[in-house]
Parts: structure tokens; sequence; C-alpha cells
């Protein structure tokens, strides 16, 4: 894939917006499949927010929760769950435990817990996330299904079907 990125860092310096564009590239790789190139760029990302932003600045927390998710998606668990940890922590301190933010990180803490088979950890987050997404956002938003589906998945038991 040929990208201009490099063209913007060069023309433009690493600190203009334009440059910026590696967050959304990050999110076209991962979404086609290439998560080595979606952690690079999001590593990317993710350096330049802290070094311009602020590690506590909402868009670098998401940056860094995305850098998680890519992680996630390729397999990298345990790299994974330490980003989503100090993510939903720094968003618990700074965003509050009911911003938008916050619920996303716990859910995604959540699916990564399930994942590695911490099960003991992921259904506590789940429950969290849930009665959180129904109180602030309301039973039929994507996130509250998602938070009860991902709880679902873990606390319901199979399916019986009896044979007359």
């Amino acid at each position: 894939m040929i990208t201009f990125f490099p063209l913007f860092e060069w023309m433009q310096g690493t600190d203009h917006p334009n440059t910026w564009s590696r967050n959304k590239l990050a999110m076209r790789s991962l979404a086609a499949g290439r998560t080595a190139e979606a952690i690079s760029l999001y590593k990317g990302a993710f350096a330049d927010c802290k070094r311009l932003l602020g590690a506590d600045h909402p868009t670098t927390l998401t940056t860094r929760n995305n850098l998680a998710m890519a992680y996630r998606a390729a397999g990298r668990t345990a790299k994974a769950i330490p980003l989503y940890e100090r993510t939903l922590a720094d968003c618990e301190r700074l965003l509050g435990a009911d911003h938008p933010t916050t619920l996303t990180t716990r859910n995604n803490l959540a699916m990564a817990y399930r994942a590695a088979g911490r099960t003991a950890d992921a259904i506590p987050l789940y429950e969290r996330t849930l009665a959180d997404c129904e109180r602030f956002m309301g039973a039929d938003h994507p996130d509250t299904k998602a938070a009860r589906e991902g709880l679902a998945a873990l606390t319901s038991e199979p399916e019986r079907h009896s044979h007359i």
C-alpha cells in the first residue's frame, strides 16, 4: 500500500495536523486486517499525542485505547491488557466513571480479559459497564448491547435441546 504519510511529515513536519492522519490510516489498516501496520501507525500516533497534547489529553487516551485494540486484533492480548488497564485508570481519573470513553475502554478491557481466559476479571467489568451504559445511554444503545452480549457470552448456559 502506498501512502502519502511520509510526504506529509517531510513537507509539513510531524506537528502539523495533516500528519495526524496516521490515526485514520491506522484505523483503515486495522479494518483491512493489516494489524502489524496498524500497530506501527498507532504507536507513532500515540507518541505524537503524548508529546504534543500530553499524557492526560482525551485524544491521547483514545489513541492508547486504539493501540491496545490493534494489539488485541493481532492476537497479542498480553500487550493489550496493560494498555487497556492504564487507559481505564486514566479515563476514570480524568474523565469520570460515566464518560463514554471510560465506558468504551472498560468494555474493551473486559473483552481482552475474556480473550485471555480471565473470566473472573471480565465478568465484573462487563456487569459494571452494562449497568452504566443502561443508565447513561439507554438499553438500546450499541455500547449497551455490546456490553450485554459480552456478559451473556460468559454467563449464559449453553442451550439444551431435548430429543423426543
